[in-house]
């Protein structure tokens, strides 16, 4: 494929990507809004954002396998198309549970489009520039956090919430046309039967284990990840995972790519991706560390966020470049350096406003560092053609895994405490830990083959 014809190609990934994570930010002005229009009370419309985020972690893995068996053309534009009808049945929506079940069918769709788009990088563009490649589409995530909720105070305002669920309607009308003329629909011909039983296996699991996390009660501090009405579910889902184990190595096809992970640098970028969620899981509570810090409100706290998510969108393009020109250890060793740099300041520091904007932004170029480019590049050279979407699903679903445990780990630590900032600033000494043993990893990452032969298909 010619370069120009990869730039209208990688253009629509990355606004594919974009109108995914951007719904994720774009809805958090409107959530009093929807509270308030039918009734319900804060806990039952914090599942405005809870139920997205299970089905995207359920869609993650069954939308990649389904690109990998039935082209990544075929299921990027099914994705596009279960978001746009999950959005108009949220936007519409006459009750408080249609619009959860509309925010159920957008994140099942959104949950294979960034899998997919790095999958179909893999396929169409050479080695010696995928870094620069992943690290444009990472930063979308950067770009979606730092416009999303201004955009969505502005529609807010225009026209009420209804309309921030209508707004993603006319790009992704342009967008599923335009997919489906440039990307290539690459798949392997299968023989082996659709892992049904390991899809409903694997599924049933990350409800479990995403509901008893969700349940925790922060102020109960550490005992709080035992309690009995949340360690019930997580058992169950811990349970249901060794069944899945048990079952993916009885079926030639498993839902799973288990095989990537015997490769050790591919168990290593697992691992490292995994820590890497677990951070970014603890940096949404950097709002309350302001408030508490600072006394300001959460509303003027929310805005402090905005050099962590400045320094992702610029820090993944850049990552990206040095990524072709050094190789993934040394991005790594960075993003994990830098990660801990970072929580070192937030909590270690005395609490000023120079530590705390000194502490978001390293911490949000070692992100930037860690959750993209690098990973994924590795995962990439590791799989093979036909599980390159799911190799790619199983690092977000890694990372989506370790950013709910987060969750969960730092609410409990910071009150287990006492709250306030000594509370916030032990969970983030805890995870200054977990980031010290991330830059030793990331140093045993071997480096990249010079002898490695990457074929890259090629499309007309």
């Amino acid at each position: 494929m010619q370069r120009k014809g990869n730039g209208v190609l990688l253009a629509a990934l990355f606004f594919g990507v974009l109108m995914a994570a951007m719904d994720i930010a774009i809805v958090a002005p409107a959530l009093p809004a929807i509270r308030d229009a039918f009734g319900v009370d804060d806990r039952a419309a914090s599942w405005v954002f809870s139920i997205y985020l299970l089905f995207n972690l359920i869609g993650t893995p069954i939308m990649a396998k389904g690109a990998d068996r039935y082209g990544r053309r075929n299921v990027y534009i099914l994705d596009i198309g279960l978001f746009v009808m999950g959005t108009l049945i949220a936007g519409l929506a006459p009750s408080f549970g249609v619009v959860l079940v509309g925010r159920a069918l957008q994140g099942l769709g959104s949950g294979g489009l960034f899998p997919i788009a790095a999958a179909v990088i893999g396929d169409v563009v050479p080695p010696e520039r995928r870094g620069r490649t992943l690290g444009l589409i990472g930063a979308t995530f950067g770009v979606a956090f730092l416009i999303g909720p201004i955009l969505g105070g502005i529609l807010l305002f225009l026209g009420g919430w209804r309309l921030i669920f209508m707004a993603v309607v006319p790009m992704a009308g342009v967008l599923i046309p335009w997919a489906w003329h440039v990307i290539p629909n690459t798949r392997v011909p299968q023989q082996a039967p659709f892992d049904w039983i390991g899809t409903l296996l694997l599924s049933a699991a990350l409800v479990a284990l995403a509901y008893g996390v969700n349940q925790v009660e922060a102020q109960q501090g550490l005992r709080a990840l035992f309690a009995a009405h949340t360690g019930g579910f997580v058992a169950l889902g811990l349970g249901l995972m060794g069944l899945l184990l048990a079952w993916e190595h009885r079926v030639p096809d498993p839902i799973l790519p288990w095989d990537v992970a015997r490769s050790w640098r591919a168990l290593l970028a697992l691992i490292l991706t995994f820590g890497a969620g677990f951070i970014e899981g603890g940096m949404m509570f950097i709002p309350t560390l302001a408030v508490e810090a600072f006394h300001i409100s959460e509303h003027q706290a929310s805005f402090r966020m905005i050099p962590l998510a400045f320094a992702l969108g610029v820090g993944a393009p850049l990552f990206g470049r040095m990524l072709d020109a050094r190789g993934p250890r040394t991005v790594l060793l960075i993003g994990t350096g830098l990660s801990a740099i970072g929580l070192a300041v937030l909590g270690l520091l005395p609490m000023s406003w120079v530590a705390f904007y000194a502490g978001l932004i390293a911490v949000g170029l070692g992100l930037s560092a860690l959750l993209g480019a690098p990973i994924r590049y590795i995962m990439l050279q590791e799989a093979r053609l036909d599980e390159r979407a799911s190799a790619q699903a199983l690092i977000s679903l890694v990372t989506k895994i370790g950013h709910l445990l987060s969750g969960a780990f730092v609410g409990a630590m910071a009150a287990s405490f006492g709250g306030g900032i000594l509370g916030y600033q032990r969970a983030y000494q805890g995870l200054l830990l977990l980031a010290a043993v991330l830059v030793v990893l990331a140093a045993r990452v071997p480096p990249r083959p010079q002898t490695a032969k990457e074929d890259v298909t090629n499309f007309a």
